[in-house]
């Protein structure tokens, strides 16, 4: 994106500031913000000793803060603390009796666990792993519904030093098998089963098939999620499957959290790639728990007081910094949900909220626009007035799904932290602070103090003010990735070959006037038609901005007078009452882009479609939507695809 003067329809003029009243009892006032910013500008090691020092428990403080040999870092070099340590033990004089974990089944079970019990079951489990013959550094797969027993895994594997790689239950055996081979897992934790949408996920049969192609694992632990007695595992021909009941029934609660040196190796995470070879994305430990512990501060404002609800599954990046390691660190109560949003109704998520009186909500814009489509009247049967502050997370949200998010669920008196980051930046980098960022509808407004992020052209250089280009971040930060696990040189040439000097996050974006960055999406996710370079985004919000849509997914396709014509895939809003034929508009949608942006952004071809293709955590998958309007064959990794039928109804509505 090194051309500059990006059109764009997102000339946002509506504000919204901080009301008096969260200011005054933010956890970062003004400030405080402005002394940050100006220690990291001035002082940037200093910045970041004095915010270590401070937000987490240490055994022994660090030699140096910062290592840095690009591309490669330690942070808090020499220091040893311990994960599960700063998210449970430093609780227990204090918060032992508070609420940890709720947790809610789909089919409407409920358990709680508090801070004391919740590290008496990670003690257990610790004790578990360690009889089993786990040692420090090796790598544990955990393949689960979203239930506590998977929460308890995560720490416990922080808490011994080994190394977890959560995979979604949704995956399917051969992207299991895949990270298992690739990790070189010693264990894998799983369940019976998982219920999504009334249906059970078959996660053991899933494990038993994908051992069939590994060769490293050594036992297989299972909880009994659907009936309580797990079948055993065939593993080299030995059955070597065991009950997480029965081990843990016969296990002390008594363990000493590991001292462990801040570098140490915390969790893989594996993102989905175009070569199709999914890349294990290593986090460390005290640098990452770092910053999750002061995002998730910060930017939720987490209280004593609050009912936290962040809606993604563990399986995700979201559910590691936000679900488990940042909230846990700041002794919140965390609620977890195991089931989809829209089971028995699309009323789920709102009678949980009403329910549990949550306080803080975090969700995805897929979400968000899915809600919108399905109308107000599953909002209004419900009470949400416990509601205080509201976050976006996942991909871009666009103007009119913020507002719907603004006025119907935050009754337009929460604030709305809309927030940017990625698996490999470990968490938030950029996002309002709510009670001193005024925000922009779509916009996720500035970096965070000590991030520091700055849009590019292909030489490096600094754009202006709207003028599209590279998302880079030019100084280090402690939750960065450290590699991509087993290939430093793929994590070399995938992050920092591209622009010298920094770090290359994959997005477009563009800084308006007041400095306020606007994530235009992946860069592979701009269409060049006729010259003129067009940010999906772009067209997806000026489509969605219809009354009749719901959501949109725009792509490029090859043309030989244009170069590159748009194609539009569209999801209708199903409350809306409307004669006109599909022709008619298809023929008034293509005159609103036009009217919103520019003849230049107008639509070729238009498709309707009940759905589209997205992955397990809510982003649409456009790569393949690609390769649909240009009539090719699917390529690439598609391991993370919710819904394959998607594809085929898409196909042949094509041709």
């Amino acid at each position: 994106m090194s051309e500059k003067n990006i059109e764009s329809s997102l000339h946002e003029d509506r504000l919204f500031p901080p009301s008096d009243a969260f200011a005054k009892q933010a956890n970062l006032s003004k400030s405080e913000y402005e002394k940050l910013v100006k220690k990291a500008n001035t002082d940037f090691e200093g910045f970041w000793s004095d915010l270590a020092n401070e937000n987490l428990h240490w055994f022994k403080k660090w030699d140096k803060v910062l290592d840095w040999n690009e591309p490669f870092s330690k942070w808090f070099v020499n220091g040893k603390t311990n994960v599960s340590f700063n998210c449970l033990d430093r609780h227990l004089e204090k918060r032992g009796n508070k609420k940890a974990l709720i947790w809610i089944g789909e089919n409407e079970e409920k358990k709680e666990l508090t801070y004391k019990e919740l590290h008496e079951e990670v003690c257990k489990f610790s004790n578990v792993l360690i009889n089993l013959g786990i040692k420090e550094k090796d790598r544990i797969i955990i393949y689960m519904p979203l239930v506590p027993e998977a929460v308890v895994a995560m720490l416990a594997c922080t808490r011994i030093g080994a190394v977890h790689s959560v995979v979604f239950g949704g995956f399917s055996q051969e992207a299991l098998a895949d990270r298992i081979n690739d990790s070189k897992a010693k264990l894998v934790i799983t369940a019976d089963g998982g219920y999504r949408r009334g249906q059970i996920v078959p996660l053991k049969i899933n494990v038993d098939e994908a051992l069939k192609k590994c060769t490293t694992v050594e036992n297989v632990i299972v909880v009994g999620r659907i009936n309580n007695n797990p079948q055993p595992s065939t593993i080299n021909h030995q059955p070597l499957t065991f009950s997480w009941h029965e081990l843990m029934s016969k296990s002390s609660a008594i363990h000493k959290a590991t001292e462990l040196d801040s570098e140490h190796p915390l969790f893989t995470l594996y993102t989905s790639g175009t070569t199709g070879k999914p890349k294990g994305i290593l986090h460390s430990t005290a640098g990452y728990l770092l910053w999750a512990t002061l995002t998730t501060k910060w930017i939720f404002d987490i209280k004593d007081s609050d009912i936290y609800w962040c809606s993604a599954d563990i399986g995700w990046v979201t559910g590691h910094t936000y679900v488990v390691y940042g909230p846990l660190s700041n002794g919140a109560t965390v609620l977890l949900y195991e089931g989809a949003p829209n089971f028995p109704d699309w009323g789920r998520f709102w009678k949980i909220i009403n329910e549990n009186k949550v306080s803080v909500f975090y969700t995805a814009p897929t979400a968000i626009r899915a809600f919108a489509k399905a109308g107000l009247d599953w909002v209004k049967k419900y009470d949400l007035s416990s509601l205080r502050l509201l976050g976006s997370v996942g991909e871009p949200i666009n103007p009119e799904a913020w507002m719907w998010y603004h006025e119907n669920i935050g009754n337009k008196k929460c604030p709305i932290v809309d927030t940017w980051w990625q698996t490999e930046t470990g968490g938030i980098m950029i996002s309002p602070l709510p009670g001193i960022t005024s925000s922009k509808p779509g916009s996720a407004t500035l970096p965070l103090p000590g991030i520091f992020v700055d849009i590019v052209d292909s030489e490096g250089k600094s754009t202006g003010p709207n003028e599209g280009g590279n998302l880079v971040i030019k100084k280090p930060w402690p939750s960065m990735l450290r590699t991509i696990w087993g290939d430093d040189e793929r994590y070399r040439k995938t992050y920092w070959s591209h622009i010298k000097g920094s770090y290359f996050a994959g997005d477009g974006a563009r800084r308006d006037k007041d400095g306020y960055y606007w994530v235009l999406g992946r860069i592979d996710d701009v269409i060049k038609v006729s010259g003129h370079r067009l940010s999906t985004m772009e067209v997806e919000s000026s489509l969605v901005s219809h009354p009749s849509v719901a959501e949109a997914a725009v792509v490029g396709y090859p043309d030989d007078i244009k170069g590159e014509a748009i194609c539009a895939f569209v999801t209708k809003k199903s409350n809306i009452k409307n004669d006109k034929t599909d022709e008619d508009l298809v023929k008034e949608l293509k005159e609103h882009v036009t009217k919103e942006i520019g003849s230049i952004a107008r639509p070729e071809k238009i498709h309707f479609t009940d759905a589209l293709p997205k992955t397990r955590s809510g982003k649409i998958m456009r790569r393949l939507l690609r390769d649909i309007a240009s009539g090719r064959q699917t390529t690439g990794d598609t391991t993370t695809l919710e819904d394959v039928n998607v594809l085929e109804k898409l196909r042949e509505q094509e041709e």
